[in-house]
């Protein structure tokens, strides 16, 4: 084995604003094991990244947030570092500038990609981006919404594993709808996951989430796969730290059990 074997992942993440996004997708990347992270923020964003954990590479984006402007110097770097898989969306903000420059990027990359948050918005005002793409959505249950143009999503699950496979239909993708029991569908197989805690509501959860399935797709695993191991390993790490810490528990919590998890249900996950 040598470098690089692990998957090279590419992280675009975070703003001004959401300054710890970037680091917690980051980090879980590289505790799920891929060998090199690569993290793309606006400055603040990537010095809390590379404060944070030196092993990440950070390259800082001049401004607050992601423009048009940051294009060329982000799909340069990219293939300079020779990239696997992609995470893009968390933290990135709401900017119609933003929204308009990650509509770009996923045009732009061919390998695989974990979409969320600002990014699951970005394509739910225009899904033909994403035809022929290799791409997990990562949704909750106001951004399937969003996604799909309708109302509230509820708790039921029927409705939900409807409205999760009509998704999936529509944008011809994985799609991962997080919430008490995850369902994970490509529109005709579905699979759930159980793993997780009631306080795992605390922000940065699914950024976690994010990093794994970004870590598990640069290394070659398919699509639906990583989508079910990934949220797998993400509940389960939030289960043992909301089982030490209660509702102390916090996303970056969840970080150190990445490993446990891995080495504890490596029957599953391997």
């Amino acid at each position: 084995m040598h470098k690089g074997n692990y998957g090279s992942l590419l992280v675009i993440a975070g703003s001004k604003f959401y300054s710890g996004s970037a680091t917690l997708a980051s980090v879980a990347a590289v505790r799920a094991g891929c060998d090199l992270v690569t993290v793309v923020s606006p400055a603040r964003a990537a010095d809390v990244a590379a404060h944070t954990l030196p092993d990440l590479i950070t390259y800082p984006l001049r401004g607050d947030f992601l423009t048009g402007r940051h294009l060329d110097e982000i799909l340069e770097l990219a293939a300079m570092r020779k990239i696997n898989s992609v995470v893009i969306g968390c933290g990135l903000g709401r900017h119609a500038l933003t929204l308009t420059a990650i509509r770009k990027l996923i045009a732009k990359f061919t390998i695989p990609m974990v979409l969320d948050a600002d990014a699951l918005l970005a394509i739910s005002q225009k899904p033909e981006i994403v035809s022929g793409k290799q791409v997990i959505l990562t949704p909750h249950a106001g951004e399937l919404s969003a996604l799909l143009g309708t109302g509230k999503v509820g708790a039921d699950f029927d409705q939900r594993m409807t409205l999760a496979k009509q998704a999936a239909t529509i944008y011809k993708e994985v799609v991962l709808l997080k919430g008490h029991t995850d369902i994970i569908t490509d529109g005709d197989m579905a699979v759930t996951n159980n793993s997780g805690d009631p306080r795992m509501t605390k922000g940065g959860t699914g950024d976690t989430l994010a990093g794994i399935c970004g870590a598990l797709l640069s290394r070659g695993v398919g699509l639906l796969e990583t989508a079910h191991v990934g949220a797998f390993i993400n509940g389960k790490a939030g289960e043992y730290a909301a089982g030490q810490l209660g509702e102390s528990m916090v996303a970056t919590d969840l970080l150190s059990y990445i490993s446990v998890v891995i080495r504890q249900h490596s029957e599953f996950i391997q």
